[in-house]
């Protein structure tokens, strides 16, 4: 089962940090993103090779983003698109500041717990899912 989540972040707010903030104060144990518009005056996020991070001020619209939340810890990857149209993405970090509005859609994912485990092959704590019987 999924119960979805909506709500709206204004000028100032930390894109992560709200996402993040939200799912704790809903005590929201694993989620899903299904769907965040918006815009932001600043952005920062890590690029591909995992070491090198682009920290922007300027405003970009958010194109696409995806991604799970897991105790209260995000994994989210993000487009942006500048004013030329031109787009950018990379994993969302903290200090991306919402503009004049984001709205976000998420979806608890209740048939599931997770939890982070360190992956030797990877380097990170990566995300296991375990479905949960609720009878």
């Amino acid at each position: 089962m999924v119960k979805e989540i909506a709500f709206r972040l204004h000028k100032g707010d930390d894109l992560r940090q709200s996402i993040e903030e939200k799912c704790a104060q809903l005590k929201i144990d694993t989620a899903i993103l299904l769907s965040a518009v918006g815009c932001v005056y600043e952005l920062n996020i890590r690029l591909a090779d995992a070491r090198e991070y682009l920290h922007l001020i300027r405003d970009h619209e958010i194109v696409s983003m995806t991604g799970t939340i897991s105790k209260g810890k995000a994994h989210l990857h993000i487009s942006f698109s500048d004013e030329e149209g031109n787009c950018i993405g990379g994993h969302l970090e903290k200090g991306c500041l919402i503009n004049t509005t984001c709205e976000v859609v998420l979806g608890a994912l209740e048939s599931y717990a997770s939890e982070r485990v360190f992956d030797e092959n990877t380097g990170y704590d990566e995300i296991c899912f375990k479905e949960v019987d609720h009878d």
